[in-house]
């Protein structure tokens, strides 16, 4: 018989390599808004949205001062954070750019809506809103149909 993961499996947290620990925190707490929940000695912090223990490790361990990883190998492709909602999705973009961070680019997923950038280490972050699951576009057969449409950036910040 093939396992399959319970329904209610999640990803709980991300824990990130990085070169500098509080470059990173201002990055994840002040501009996407990520409350600092501890710092673990000189060399770590943990951050979470909601009072939960940590969504997001940050760590300098084994890379103090390192380099991004180059272009052409293996990875983290992105960590994804998911929004509630459009307006709140909307908010937390019009920080990033507020912030002067540029944007990679913005999509429209069918399923979702997705703006992506990087993170003071170059690691790629998305944040998203996913629509209704009665809304996600889907074949004949019921499978989904995900597209990567042009999403209008100015008009989904305005809602926040």
């Amino acid at each position: 018989m093939t396992y399959v993961a319970p329904p209610a499996a999640r990803i709980g947290h991300v824990h990130l390599k990085v070169a500098d620990l509080e470059r990173s925190i201002a990055f994840y707490s002040g501009v996407l808004g990520f409350e600092l929940t501890q710092r673990y000695g000189p060399g770590a912090a943990f951050l979470s949205a909601g009072g939960y223990h940590h969504h997001i490790g940050l760590n300098t361990w084994e890379s103090a001062g390192g380099t991004p990883p180059p272009r052409g190998h293996t990875g983290l492709f992105h960590t994804a954070f998911l929004y509630p909602d459009r307006a709140s999705l909307g908010a937390a973009v019009r920080r990033v750019v507020e912030a002067g961070i540029p944007l990679d680019g913005a999509a429209d997923h069918g399923v979702s809506e997705a703006v992506y950038l990087r993170d003071p280490d170059e690691n790629g972050v998305e944040l998203y809103a996913d629509r209704p699951e009665s809304e996600w576009p889907r074949e004949p057969d019921g499978t989904l149909k995900m597209v990567n449409a042009p999403l209008d950036v100015p008009a989904l910040m305005r809602l926040g």
